[in-house]
């Protein structure tokens, strides 16, 4: 599916997603950190439903995404809000130009996109250069446990009469990895669907992976959490979703 497509389908497809519990967690993060936050970078903004929410909530946003559509749609939601925000179009592999950032957040799967090592160290080496010394970086991503038992080698279906989608995750040849296939039957102003296909590749690595990437890019672990959950029990073994919490600290 091409992106003008998508972004038109993104929010719809979008109904049910925890915006509210990300820009929660977020100022809950902020609220125990102590470290004062005023500038955010949202990497991954898609339409800007979370870069808006916390735009609302006083902080200077910066928005990017890999998707001028996309960006076209979160820069009319800002504008219909009366909201500042600031958006960048580029690929977060790529990411030049943003420095002395108080926090970045990747939420919604974002980084389950970096499907390599060497391009996750890339992305974490620019999410580095973005921050000033102590500012934080924010990310989640698919637990392996919600890969193993509750994606790979499922189908699953949505029906209603503007959109229905059929979506198949089958397993990739290595552990945490897995391929989506979806298509789309939208309805059209005449009585008729317009069919759009899309391929999605992801992956998760096990948390020790991600923390030693994060540590070599000199993004020190402070805290890793579950389920949106800010306690230190919050990560269990059925977690499906893994939150990262790290603090930008140089190594002079």
């Amino acid at each position: 599916m091409a992106y003008q497509q998508m972004a038109k389908l993104y929010d719809k497809l979008m109904d049910g997603a925890p915006y509210d519990k990300w820009a929660e967690f977020t100022k809950k993060v902020l609220n125990q950190s102590e470290i004062p936050v005023s500038q955010i970078v949202d990497l991954g903004c898609g339409t800007g439903q979370l870069t808006t929410r916390l735009a609302k909530e006083g902080y200077q946003m910066i928005g990017v995404d890999y998707s001028v559509e996309m960006l076209s749609y979160a820069e009319q939601r800002a504008s219909e809000k009366n909201l500042t925000v600031q958006w960048i179009n580029q690929d977060l592999r790529e990411m030049d130009g943003i420095t002395d950032m108080d926090l970045v957040v990747s939420y919604c799967d974002v980084i389950n996109y970096i499907t390599s090592p060497d391009e996750l160290d890339t992305v974490f080496g620019n999410v580095a250069k973005m921050l000033k010394e102590t500012g934080l970086f924010i990310f989640d991503v698919h637990s392996l446990y919600h890969v193993k038992n509750d994606l790979i080698n499922q189908t699953f279906a949505t029906v209603d009469d503007e959109l229905s989608s059929i979506w198949f995750c089958s397993e990739g040849e290595e552990t945490g990895e897995m391929f989506h296939d979806l298509t789309f039957f939208v309805s059209n102003d005449q009585d008729s669907y317009s069919r759009f296909d899309e391929f999605h590749h992801q992956k998760t690595f096990p948390i020790d992976k991600y923390c030693s990437l994060l540590e070599q890019n000199e993004l020190k672990i402070k805290n890793i959490y579950g389920d949106f959950s800010v306690t230190d029990d919050g990560l269990q073994e059925n977690t499906e979703r893994i939150f990262f919490v790290a603090e930008k600290r140089s190594a002079n």
